[in-house]
């Protein structure tokens, strides 16, 4: 059994799940501790004693532990990425990908920790130097999701690490192997113990638990509109500093001067990688009238030409959904979109394989309009659905309406409508001739409207979240000559 990291500590929980593979549901990964709240006081507890030595910790320290870790994931992360896709069931490139990627965030925040550089300024008044500088923000709770499983969590871990800040970390009950293995990473590290802690268990016992809790000083969350209003309402009453990345409908516009070839292969990419269970993946397709039928065609056909299949298997390009509840939940809305007028025009169906799995064939509805409940409401899944426009300035107007403002892409090979998009759509992210999905690690991300709230995250922006401000004021007077 798997166990959490308390203090410093590996120790069992009050409880056991186990860890099934969704590609094989006969292949149980492991069975895994779930914590309980006495658990997380402890870790809570260890955590605050262990921050205050941390802050005080030379910076090449922190760089060196950061370092290491991120080097250890990318030297390890054909090893670690088979394991994220057994257990969360994207294709095997896409698992690697990801750990590889989670190593260069790490070693990205290392070099952070060495250019935390102050202000100073003089005052209005006389005598008086002013010093500005970012302190840690103290005990920083981490609650990351099942789809991205090492690289979410790790652009919040390596942040709050490299400024100062001690984590208390609860992943996803569906990709607890993953979680165990960075840590097991992150505990041959020399840091104090209980600066990091994993405690793993379910929203309603370990997730509320930290959302309420006055020793919290800040939540990092990404998952559900629903769940991170819950969390706010849950810490509002201690004044706990909020970072939400929560739900999306991201479009992608496909214009009529568009190269289609181009705007098929991105429109499948963003629907359709990592079984449509991204953030950022384009499940509005907002289609210019004049090409529609074109890019129609050969989009059903790219998109039945996906191989869907075991994660872990040679030329799998799809892999299943996460689990049972996230499959019934994808064919719920498929119900709901024929119910509304909807036409499948492909998938829509679960299918068979080799190993018995949750397997779902990658779908297309037409026939919906923007207001239409699957074109307002986060499907997770691999189903996008098809709305005409026939200008580019009804396009734009269907593309900003939503409560959502993550992500939006626009296929043109025009720089003035280009150019008109990135400034006016309403997402925190603008993407032109590139799918939705797949963004940077050194630069800002996070949305608008019901997608996000709080500063951004990853890149510079980091340190908003991470560190508060401290202002000093010095008088001179004392000591001056004559």
């Amino acid at each position: 059994m798997k166990q959490n990291f308390i203090a410093g500590e590996w120790r069992d929980g009050s409880s056991v799940i186990s860890n099934i593979n969704p590609s094989d549901v006969s292949d149980v990964i492991g069975d895994f501790a779930q914590a309980s709240r006495n658990d997380l006081e402890e870790a809570i507890t260890a955590a605050q004693s262990a921050q205050t030595i941390w802050a005080q910790t030379g910076l090449e320290a922190r760089y060196n532990a950061l370092m290491a870790i991120g080097n250890e994931l990318m030297a390890r992360s054909a090893e670690l990425g088979e394991l994220l896709s057994r257990e969360e069931g994207k294709p095997l490139a896409e698992g690697k990908g990801e750990v590889y990627r989670a190593g260069q965030f790490f070693t990205y925040f290392a070099a952070e920790t060495l250019r935390q550089l102050g202000e100073n300024a003089d005052s209005v008044r006389p005598n008086i130097e002013i010093d500005v500088r970012r302190e840690a923000v103290g005990v920083v709770a981490i609650i990351s999701p099942w789809n991205f499983p090492t690289a979410t969590a790790v652009w919040k871990i390596a942040p709050a690490l490299a400024f100062g800040n001690a984590v208390i970390w609860k992943p996803a009950n569906l990709v607890p192997a993953s979680a165990v293995a960075l840590t097991e990473i992150i505990a041959k590290q020399d840091l104090p113990a209980g600066l990091f802690n994993l405690v793993m268990g379910s929203g309603a016992e370990i997730g509320n638990a930290i959302a309420s809790h006055p020793g919290i000083n800040a939540i990092s969350f990404t998952g559900s509109l629903e769940v991170g209003k819950d969390i706010a309402a849950a810490a509002a009453p201690n004044l706990t500093k909020l970072q939400m990345e929560m739900g999306s409908k991201n479009p992608l516009v496909i214009m009529d001067d568009c190269d289609l070839d181009l705007a098929v292969a991105c429109a499948v990419n963003g629907a359709f990688g990592g079984t449509g269970q991204k953030c950022t993946a384009s499940s509005r397709l907002i289609v210019h009238n004049k090409v529609k039928a074109a890019f129609t065609d050969a989009f059903i056909a790219a998109t039945e030409a996906l191989k869907v299949g075991h994660a872990l298997a040679d030329g799998t390009q799809m892999g299943p959904c996460v689990s049972a509840g996230q499959l019934e939940g994808n064919l719920r809305y498929l119900d709901i979109a024929k119910s509304e007028g909807g036409d499948i025009l492909t998938g829509g169906t679960t299918l068979s394989r080799a190993t018995e799995g949750y397997y779902m064939a990658p779908t297309v509805i037409d026939g919906l309009d923007n207001q239409a409940t699957p074109n307002r409401e986060e499907m997770f899944g691999p189903i996008t659905c098809l709305i005409s426009a026939s200008s580019y300035e009804e396009a734009l107007h269907i593309a900003n309406d939503t409560p959502f403002g993550l992500t939006a892409g626009i296929m043109t090979q025009s720089h003035a409508r280009a150019s008109h998009f990135r400034r006016n759509v309403k997402t925190g992210v603008a993407m032109v001739n590139l799918p939705t999905a797949g963004t940077d690690y050194h630069v800002p991300f996070g949305g608008r409207g019901s997608s996000s709230y709080g500063v951004r995250e990853q890149g510079r922006s980091a340190i908003e979240f991470y560190t508060s401000v401290k202002t000093s004021y010095i008088g001179l007077t004392a000591g001056m000559p004559d």
